[in-house]
């Protein structure tokens, strides 16, 4: 018999198309339906969806421990605030710019290290992630404002119009997610992406197949580290001030802890695990003593019973029940 939750999930799976529409008629509506605090909080609930989805190309489709993802979206951020405050680009001129320029920085520090697995490799990127932010509380060339960051970002303009309450950042953050999601689909079935899950499940025989493993590792981080860069610029625009607390290594930790919870590869898992670390935490705010215990003994338990995430990608979910399979067959045979 299945369990519940597997039951939950193949309903849900029947009816996707409904439960799409459903879900952007929400995200329509929500604004009007609420107060401007949770609208709020619903951005930043959009923003570590988009981090999340930047960070599971790299960890989910490709297989590399990366927890140092918070480096790459100082990058975008700070990008933003130089050109911004300094050469008075507007802010929106500046969202490609933001991606290339973290793009071209996991280029130059990931190239060393592709040939890292494991814990070394998230080893090495908690190191760059520390170098990065260090660098910008030192102020680079005078430019980062040192510890006290850069104040005085413009506010975006869009079509004439100025975006600078919470239900206007609410849309612009959940229009870049929607359309994000859209391109994150077909990437998954395009060749790219299968090259990815092919480096992440063998390395050794994907190269054998004619995939170049270093070449597809470093798409991986660059097309992630783009995205990061991307909700650095929407960060940037939203706060008006950023400083380098803001992309420390706690930072990191929780946009690892969204791909995971949710599920390695799977894009309903990072809107799922989003959900748990910014909107759960806001919700229990009323028992502010406990909730972080509460949090975490959730994670342990989680971690015990389900370790493949909250809402598996059909791969990994596939390959849990061929191995509760197989189990009894092994058992037998040793028998």
């Amino acid at each position: 018999m299945k369990p519940l939750w597997h039951k939950l999930t193949e309903m849900i799976g029947r009816t996707q198309k409904v439960w799409y529409v459903a879900l952007l008629i929400l995200v329509l509506v929500f604004p009007g339906m609420t107060t401007s605090y949770w609208t709020d909080v619903a951005f930043f609930f959009g923003l570590y969806i988009l981090l999340g989805l930047s960070l599971n190309i790299i960890v989910g489709y490709a297989g590399l421990f990366n927890l140092g993802h918070a480096a790459f979206y100082a990058v975008g951020a700070y990008t933003t605030a130089i050109l911004n405050t300094v050469l008075g680009i507007p802010v929106l001129y500046l969202l490609p710019i933001s991606a290339l320029a973290a793009a071209f920085f996991a280029y130059l520090i990931t190239k060393p290290i592709l040939h890292l697995r494991g814990d070394y490799l998230a080893i090495v990127t908690i190191g760059f992630a520390e170098i990065v932010r260090i660098s910008l509380i030192n102020n680079i060339g005078g430019l980062t404002g040192g510890p006290n960051g850069l104040l005085g970002i413009s506010r975006p303009e869009l079509f004439g119009m100025r975006l600078y309450t919470p239900t206007h950042f609410y849309y612009l953050v959940w229009f870049l997610v929607i359309m994000v999601i859209l391109a994150m689909v077909r990437l998954e079935d395009s060749r790219l992406g299968r090259a990815w899950n092919y480096v992440r499940e063998d390395e050794l025989a994907a190269e054998a197949m004619g995939i170049d493993a270093t070449r597809t590792k470093m798409l991986a981080f660059v097309v992630g580290s783009a995205l990061a860069g991307v909700a650095g610029n929407i960060y940037a625009a939203k706060m008006t001030m950023i400083a380098p607390e803001s992309f420390g290594f706690w930072e990191s930790v929780v946009i690892f802890s969204i791909v995971i919870l949710g599920g390695m590869g799977s894009i309903p898992g990072v809107v799922v695990g989003a959900f748990g670390m910014v909107v759960w935490p806001e919700i229990f705010r009323g028992f502010a003593e406990a909730r972080m215990l509460i949090f975490g003994a959730a994670m342990v338990l989680m971690m015990l019973f389900r370790p493949q995430g909250l809402w598996p990608s059909p791969r990994a979910r596939r390959a849990m029940e061929s191995q509760k399979k197989s189990r009894p067959s092994a058992k037998a045979g040793t028998a």
